[in-house]
């Protein structure tokens, strides 16, 4: 089954359903660099809580994961 994933904003955290996602909860999702934007993903039909937001295909998501908004170019030296 392929994977597919979906971005939302951060206030929308709370909608989230993590019995019909792949994430547990939510400190488990991965945020964008300014914590605004966050994505889920899932397989199989499309969790109601999800209809009618973009889906992206795991290409689409890490063409979009590679940028500035969701990769720090500058991390944190350890």
């Amino acid at each position: 089954m392929d994977r597919k994933y979906v971005i939302l904003n951060w206030d929308e955290i709370d909608s989230v359903d993590f019995d019909q996602v792949m994430e547990t909860e939510a400190s488990k999702v991965r945020k964008s660099v300014d914590g605004t934007k966050f994505f889920v993903k899932f397989e199989g039909d499309v969790p109601s809580f999800l209809e009618g937001k973009t889906i992206y295909s795991h290409s689409e998501i890490l063409t979009i994961l590679a940028t500035d908004e969701w990769t720090d170019p500058n991390p944190p030296s350890e």
